[in-house]
């Protein structure tokens, strides 16, 4: 870490300490959802599991809750995903290929150290679009013995060493190790506006070469944005964050949508790629990043916000925006990806109520909850305070928010043939809904006045659990 690199992060460390004091008294801290200590938060990065701790490193803007500004490594880590510590910034925008940005990245367990790489990004002064010219997406590489600090940083590619047919745009290397050798896949957006993944390859994990691209036979969105590839109870998967993807009815309702698709064949040489599914249809969950826990587990975390949304967050005022979803275990059921909530969250529960309901019923909630439903019906309606009414009705599950507390969120839609289960993390200011045991998925921030009582309608059941906060610790820089 050069000397610049360290005065920026001593920097950060006394804008959170002078800051804290106010996000704390905000009543729409976070219970059980990571959050930044202050500023703006985004992009999951470098998930891992590392010298007895999960790591999460994100995108961070701590000097600018409104997302303007340079992007650094923030750092949470977690024995067990229920105490968290926020260690020291990890990087700063202090390098020459890295001077306007940190960006996303991922991070590669060896027995040399933790391997992190990462998009450095550079905006060139002069009269430049920032697509086709006038921008560096340079991927670099963190090395680090402890995981908490940079040992050392050095440029792996620039831009002249990706294929010629690709704008500036290049960025957010995922890495991992198979048959002895190790691949990373970047997002790209081509000269024509296509999306697509380059695979690259090596044998030393500092030296790389091109060998694939991944896209789609029609254009599908005009950048693949954080891209990943893992093997999922035997099926290969192609994760991304595609933009410029229209909606279709009740599809890709958000500005910018994240899923997946299938692979069949060889992500290094031939393949097919099945059928797009989204992974959220919530407001407020995009760039998510996956990794394998010590017990074999594939988890996901993904952010809990959304690039160049109509709607706002109330936070930012009290210097602080955004937070991450909870960490979700994948399974592939042989036709889709099932998504829940780790088992690890159930230790927050700390109290239940039982609601069996036919007509209307009604219960008192806590600030955080963990709402269990048995539909029993083709109809069901769901009030949630006074800021979000869940209604499923003719094959299709709506969240709405109010006008109070959405802060511009309407309302989003999943077409769902049969609800018999929904699951439903309530924390102060996120909701998580989990349908048919993971089938679907949407997520939202939410701002209401009153979130103390849930209210059903319909026939079924319910289990109500309230759920206590998460240990944070926040340490000095």
């Amino acid at each position: 870490m050069n000397a610049l690199n360290r005065d920026l992060c001593k920097l950060v460390g006394r804008v959170e300490a002078a800051d804290l004091s106010k996000i704390n008294s905000d009543p729409y801290r976070l219970k059980f959802h990571l959050m930044p200590p202050v500023g703006w938060m985004n992009d999951p990065n470098g998930l891992c599991w590392y010298h007895g701790n999960y790591h999460v490193y994100f995108q961070y803007r701590p000097f600018s809750p409104d997302g303007s500004g340079n992007v650094f490594w923030g750092h949470w880590t977690s024995p067990d995903f229920l105490n968290w510590t926020q260690q020291p910034v990890f990087l700063c925008p202090s390098d020459t290929w890295d001077l306007h940005g940190v960006y996303s990245g991922s991070a590669l367990v060896t027995e040399e150290g933790l391997y992190l790489y990462y998009t450095g990004n550079v905006k060139y002064q002069g009269d430049h679009d920032y697509i086709h010219t006038g921008r560096g997406h340079n991927t670099a590489l963190a090395i680090s013995k402890d995981g908490i600090k940079a040992d050392s940083n050095q440029l792996l590619l620039e831009n002249k060493d990706y294929p010629d047919n690709l704008t500036c745009h290049v960025r957010d290397p995922k890495v991992w190790e198979e048959d002895g050798r190790f691949y990373m896949v970047l997002g790209a957006r081509t000269k024509e506006d296509r999306g697509e993944i380059l695979v690259y390859e090596s044998e030393d994990k500092v030296n790389w070469n091109h060998i694939n691209t991944i896209t789609t036979p029609h254009v599908f969105g005009y950048m693949w944005e954080c891209p990943d590839l893992f093997v999922l109870d035997g099926q290969c998967i192609v994760a991304l964050s595609p933009q410029g993807v229209s909606q279709d009815g009740n599809h890709y309702q958000n500005v910018y949508s994240c899923g997946y698709f299938p692979l069949y064949g060889d992500f290094r040489g031939e393949y097919t790629l099945g059928a797009f599914t989204e992974s959220d249809l919530g407001f407020d969950y995009y760039a998510p990043q996956t990794f394998e826990a010590p017990d074999g587990r594939r988890i996901v975390i993904g952010w809990m916000g959304m690039p160049d949304a109509d709607y706002t967050n109330p936070t930012e005022k009290n210097g602080w925006q955004h937070g991450m979803s909870v960490p979700r275990e994948l399974h592939w059921n042989g036709e889709q990806i099932l998504a829940t909530p780790i088992k690890e969250l159930e230790a927050l529960r700390s109290g239940m109520h039982q609601v069996t309901f036919s007509g209307e019923e009604k219960c008192a909630l806590e600030e955080g909850a963990d709402i269990c439903i048995e539909n029993k019906s083709n109809q069901l309606h769901v009030q949630l305070g006074d800021g979000a009414e869940i209604v499923y009705e003719n094959n299709l599950l709506i969240l709405k928010l109010t006008d109070k507390s959405g802060y511009g969120r309407t309302e989003r839609v999943a077409e769902v043939k049969a609800l018999q289960k929904l699951r439903i993390l309530m924390d102060t200011s996120a909701l998580e809904l989990f349908i048919n045991d993971g089938q679907q998925v949407m997520t939202s921030r939410w701002y209401p006045d009153h979130a103390d009582t849930i209210a059903f309608r319909g026939e079924g059941s319910a289990v109500v659990y309230n759920m206590d906060a998460m240990e944070m610790i926040y340490s000095e820089a």
